[in-house]
């Protein structure tokens, strides 16, 4: 396969700007503009699931059934699952943030196949609303975002078949999104640009993309054969009619497994973009990150049985996918004392944006050391399908990936709008979120150790406390929601200009307008040598000068 690079114009930028609104309503293939309609879309399901969460901890706040029906519960818990996870989170930090910053990064004034970029965001508003959809029809899917047959075959089939339909277009568009990173990174950048010169959120999404390739056709695939099964009556998946619901538990947590590094390892690359910014200093140990995010792909795809270690796995398969998981600490401890090495005596700017990296930073580790817990036979077959479980997965999911949402916005929304958002509010939004966060998931871990089961609208009474507890913190997420929503929308017409350069970054995103001309730059675009060098010399190419 062969792509040209898109050729330099000296044409006047057109800026995005002035073009108004509508253009983000239009079948565009800017990559801005495509970044962005995933970043709004996506928050716009974030509020829909969040909406949904809400009414599930209402219902938890007493133990006894009495928000909701049961049948309505497992309805509600199952959308909000489905909708974190394929509308919110994989959409906004890969689709959002990638299309935006890769060709930036690799200096190319587009994506590598432009209308199929188009097309993998298109797909993804038809995909929400029908899922959505099936709410108001005649009852969602009642089987949780894992579809575990036979709970998925003997639950009402029109709820679950448009379930599989929505999930099928969005892992559609995931790898339509993929192959066009893969290609991008690969083959658009620019003459002399080595790969070990690329900053380092293209390494992430180049591995997070080689994941969705590799894994998101398993599940569709499984996806199919499960509407046989509930459609046509087969017995692939249907214990009833010879088949075997282990089998689709395996196939289903090939892919699944992998899409926690789907959605938390284009967090790693963001977050490796911010924190050098924000502290004046070189991103630390740049190689052992690259080769770490190497290693989490390779070992991402390997240890998926770990979900399974009540599943009647046998011992040799249990002490294999043990013994895997535990080595995939390593690269990811990695990471982690890179972080705190780059910021070690750094010159560090208490703004919104660090501060949610760092609240990342603390979340993500304490979901990585329950993960480990997790990853110990005696202690998993313990806390299995618990609440502990899902402490542990929001640790990993949310602390993970949604914190570091919100500090990328707050460091990229001058690039995109060419305004600065009100640090005051965002520090406020940053305390309620991190309070918020821990006082509601926190206190889960207990709920798990000591018996609660998860996916539950009644439980003992004597976790009604805590599941309060856990309520008060749901409430103040909520709330945090509200300072982050007027700051977003104020600031984008009266906020304060920003200027093309104001965090004054050295990747490549800064050195043209804010907001960026529709191919990025006028005239050749500038080629950096090192993204993170602050305090030494640098050379671009053109469009800017030389600084130290």
């Amino acid at each position: 396969m062969s792509i040209s690079l898109p050729p330099s114009t000296n044409k006047s930028p057109q800026s995005l700007q002035p073009v108004g609104w509508l253009r983000y309503f239009s079948f565009s293939l800017d990559h801005k503009v495509i970044g962005l309609q995933y970043l709004v879309c996506g928050f716009l399901f974030y509020l829909i699931g969040g909406a949904f969460a809400g009414a599930i901890r209402i219902e938890l706040t007493s133990p006894i059934s009495d928000f909701m029906p049961r049948d309505v519960y497992n309805q509600v818990l199952t959308l909000h699952g489905t909708i974190m996870i394929f509308l919110w989170i994989v959409p906004v930090v890969n689709g959002a943030f990638g299309n935006y910053l890769i060709p930036f990064y690799v200096g190319a004034r587009d994506m590598a196949f432009p209308r199929l970029n188009a097309v993998a965001f298109w797909l993804i508003p038809p995909a929400g609303l029908l899922l959505i959809s099936s709410y108001f029809i005649n009852g969602a899917a009642q089987s949780g975002w894992t579809a575990y047959p036979p709970l998925s075959i003997t639950t009402p089939a029109a709820g679950q078949m448009i379930w599989i339909i929505s999930v099928l277009l969005l892992g559609g568009s995931s790898i339509f999104g993929g192959i066009n990173f893969i290609a991008t990174i690969l083959k658009l950048r620019r003459p002399g640009l080595k790969l070990m010169q690329l900053p380092m959120y293209c390494w992430a999404m180049l591995g997070t993309s080689i994941l969705v390739v590799l894994s998101t056709p398993v599940l569709a695939g499984t996806l199919v054969l499960l509407s046989f099964d509930i459609v046509a009556n087969t017995g692939f998946f249907n214990p009833t009619l010879g088949g075997n619901v282990i089998v689709y538990q395996h196939l289903f947590w090939f892919y699944s497994h992998p899409a926690v590094y789907i959605m938390v390892l284009p967090a790693f690359g963001l977050v490796s973009e911010i924190l050098p910014v924000h502290c004046r200093k070189p991103l630390f140990g740049y190689a052992t990150m690259v080769y770490s995010i190497m290693g989490i792909v390779i070992l991402g795809l390997v240890v998926w049985a770990h979900h399974m270690f009540t599943s009647g796995t046998p011992p040799w398969m249990r002490l294999f996918f043990t013994i895997a998981t535990a080595f995939i600490a390593v690269p990811t401890g990695i990471k982690f004392f890179n972080w705190v090495a780059t910021l070690w005596g750094g010159r560090i700017s208490l703004n919104s944006a660090i501060l949610f990296s760092c609240g990342f930073i603390v979340n993500f580790v304490l979901g990585g050391i329950t993960g480990v817990a997790l990853a110990q036979v005696p202690f998993d077959v313990h806390v299995h399908d618990t609440y502990f479980v899902v402490a542990h997965f929001h640790y990993i999911v949310y602390g993970g990936s949604v914190f570091v949402i919100f500090s990328s916005i707050y460091h990229w929304y001058p690039k995109f709008t060419g305004k600065m958002l009100n640090e005051n509010l965002g520090r406020v939004h940053f305390i309620i979120t991190f309070i918020g966060f821990n006082l509601c998931f926190a206190p889960q871990h207990w709920l798990g150790l000591n018996g609660m089961p998860r996916r539950v609208a009644e439980y003992d009474p004597q976790f009604a406390f805590v599941n309060q507890i856990s309520s008060v913190g749901a409430l103040l997420m909520a709330i945090s929601t509200i300072p982050f929503l007027w700051n977003v929308i104020y600031s984008a017409f009266k906020g304060k200009d920003a200027g093309d350069n104001p965090w004054k970054a050295l990747t490549p995103e800064w050195l043209t307008s804010s907001p960026p001309p529709v191919e990025n730059w006028i005239g050749e675009a500038p080629l950096i040598h090192e993204p993170y060098g602050y305090g030494k010399k640098r050379k671009l190419s053109s469009n800017t000068n030389n600084e130290s």
